[in-house]
């Protein structure tokens, strides 16, 4: 036999004392015990991180080894395109990814000014 919400006209197995769907006591006189829900934070793939490190760090700093071993070189143009993963990073909605994007970024400045004085000297 099952039973059926009062509320929301569900059908619910015999065994249960609230409703599936709507969370109604199917009982009448019995309360819902309090408990508490965490929203667990995603685990983060560590090796899609190191990968975007590595990433980050050939994109932003890729002018810069190109100027040094090729004179009068534009490459460095192409060194905006480490800022990229950083800026997704920064706008991620969990704090450790957010962490990880800013010290890319950090590291992305530093290859880009480096390429472009490279570039210009």
């Amino acid at each position: 036999m099952t039973r059926i919400c009062s509320k929301c006209e569900y059908e619910n197995q015999d065994d249960y004392d609230f409703c599936a769907k709507c969370g109604n006591p199917l009982i009448e006189g019995v309360q819902p015990k309090n408990f508490i829900v965490y929203k667990a934070q995603p685990r983060i793939n560590k090796k899609v991180l190191i990968l975007s490190y590595i990433v980050t760090i050939f994109l932003s700093w890729s002018g810069f080894i190109f100027g040094l071993l090729s004179k009068h070189t534009n490459m460095a143009i192409f060194t905006f395109f480490g800022f990229f993963l950083p800026f997704y990073l920064i706008q991620a909605p969990y704090r450790e990814l957010r962490r990880h994007g800013y010290i890319q970024l950090a590291i992305s400045t530093v290859g880009v000014i480096l390429s472009i004085y490279v570039m210009f000297r």
